[in-house]
């Protein structure tokens, strides 16, 4: 043992010490096929990037050409994943190493450009210093080189140590993300090494997840968060595929069914006895959450309502749908008449945050129904930007005086959170919605990898790569959420005894590790001992 720990000590020093002043030229970063689920990303099969930029309303995909890295650093042999080996490891682009002198790896530093200061030291003693108190914690108490004293930072190399001798995966990812929030590139980058032996796309739900959040981190030391997510350019699955894995999510776990059905169940309440029905949905994606409200109202007691759906959705849904909002109207309107319900749709081809008044196209004599679902967290809120568009939707709809407003949202703290606590969330969140998917869908399914990359991989790259306005997932908790409602004006409406046992008797398709929870006027759908989403309306 004493002789393994000698063997990785110098092997470690030979890495990380004579390489600090090599430098190479930065490569673009390339992520295994990560979708534009929420937001469009640009990409090509070049080798170089040229522009960088999220997508408007009016355009899809642009292309990656000329060499033009965002921000300036120097790279030291740096690791930038490309993808996955065989094994389902992440594989390294470079095998290589990132240090630099004047790089800041401040969570505040969010554009990527390089500011005065040291990530590592430049001091050669130093670093000595630094691998000498590695050996020592690595060779033990019998090693000749021990200090009469330990250090606080000694104390951290034990429980590093611990944890990889143990092969505690989740403990060394919390460690590598506190040295990154630390500044400490190099324990940060030893740490990368060593998770990249432990992770695995096809392994366990923690080594799955550990090779997502792995990449997360590298794309975050890279180039200080925005720059590699928004240059994922890896060929994206064709939108039949993206809408198979997204299918595939929906089916295999009640995430997506409990909220549209909470939602729905909601709306129905609100809007009994009512002749004209005006839903505004947010975030209308592929119109999935309508069909079985349009089939409840078409067995209404009376005969059904008219029904006016107006759905927003941007470019991005485009891609997934594989077209315009044009698909969804057709899709319902197929769907109404065969219902013999009066129905009419209106397209709204544009984000959340761009929406006015006069976009929506309320009309006298309708009863308003308003849809936030999994929509509102994508909305940048006062820790964004000054126009705070969160609040600002909420006050506009207010002012429509709606009948009910839904909201379905996941039940995570990720909004301003600090990297490494919001880091720890991540873990924690996805760690119960990685295993809950292993209960579901075997392993050795064809189709797992692939839902799990094109569906959720994305979302916790951004989550730990990214700031400011280029981190599009920002959740919170729904006390934060009530805050926010009670704020523009709202108050709560009451839930519905018959949607709730509604939804019981469909978890009990599931596995019995789910559970379903009301409190505080709202639903709680979560896995073991984690809530994952919440549900609740407001008047």
């Amino acid at each position: 043992m004493q002789a393994f720990q000698q063997h990785r000590s110098s092997v470690m020093a030979s890495r990380l010490y004579p390489n600090i002043k090599q430098e190479v030229k930065p490569e673009p970063y390339c992520s295994p096929q990560l979708p534009p689920i929420e937001h469009t990303l640009c990409y090509s099969d070049s080798s170089h990037v040229s522009h960088f930029s999220v997508q408007n309303s009016h355009e899809q995909y642009c292309t990656l050409e000329s060499s033009s890295p965002i921000g300036s650093y120097t790279a030291h042999d740096a690791p930038l994943i490309a993808g996955f080996s065989p094994n389902g490891s992440p594989i390294s682009q470079q095998d290589s190493r990132l240090y630099r002198s004047d790089f800041h790896c401040s969570p505040d530093n969010t554009n990527g450009s390089p500011i005065s200061g040291s990530c590592i030291t430049d001091d050669v003693s130093d670093l000595r210093e630094k691998l000498r108190e590695l050996e020592t914690v690595m060779l033990g108490p019998d090693s000749d080189v021990i200090d009469s004293t330990t250090s606080p930072e000694m104390a951290s190399w034990r429980l590093v140590m611990g944890a990889i001798s143990k092969g505690d995966l989740k403990q060394v990812l919390v460690s590598c993300a506190k040295a990154m929030s630390d500044n400490d590139l190099l324990m940060t980058q030893w740490l990368m090494d060593e998770l990249r032996r432990m992770v695995s796309v096809s392994g366990e739900p923690i080594q799955r997840l550990g090779a997502y959040m792995l990449e997360g981190l590298v794309a975050r030391l890279a180039s200080s968060g925005s720059s590699i997510y928004k240059a994922l350019r890896c060929k994206e699955p064709e939108s039949a595929d993206l809408l198979s894995y997204m299918h595939i999510l929906y089916e295999v776990c009640p995430y997506l069914k409990f909220g549209y059905m909470s939602a729905n169940g909601a709306i129905a309440e609100a809007m009994k006895g009512e002749d004209r029905v005006h839903i505004i949905d947010f975030q209308i994606a592929q119109g999935s959450q309508w069909i079985t409200l349009i089939q409840a109202f078409a067995a209404r007691p009376g005969g059904p309502p008219h029904i006016r759906i107006t759905g927003i959705d941007d470019s991005t849904s485009a891609y997934a749908r594989g077209g315009g909002l044009n698909i969804v109207g057709k899709r319902l309107s197929k769907l109404a008449e065969y219902f013999n319900v009066p129905f009419e749709f209106h397209a709204a081809a544009m984000s959340g945050c761009e929406v006015q008044q006069e976009h929506l196209q309320v009309r006298p004599g309708e009863a308003l129904a308003v849809n936030f679902a999994f929509m509102l967290h994508h909305t940048p809120d006062e820790s964004v930007s000054t126009e705070n568009h969160r609040d600002r939707l909420l006050r506009l709809v207010k002012s429509l005086s709606p009948k009910v407003v839904t909201l379905v949202e996941q039940e995570s703290n990720t909004n301003t959170a600090p990297f490494f606590p919001r880091f720890l969330e991540t873990l924690n969140y996805y760690t119960a919605m990685f295993e809950s998917i292993d209960v579901t869908l075997p392993r050795e399914h064809k189709e797992r990898i692939n839902v799990e990359q094109q569906c959720l991989a994305r979302d916790v790259v951004n989550i730990i790569a990214c700031e400011g306005a280029e981190r599009v997932e920002r959740h919170e908790l729904l006390g934060k959420w009530r805050s926010r409602f009670r704020m523009a004006g709202f108050t709560p409406y009451p839930l519905s005894s018959l949607v709730n046992a509604t939804i019981k008797t469909l978890l009990e398709n599931y596995s019995g590790r789910y559970r379903l929870e009301e409190r505080d006027g709202a639903l709680y759908l979560g896995w073991m001992n984690r809530d994952l989403v919440a549900s609740c309306a407001w008047k």
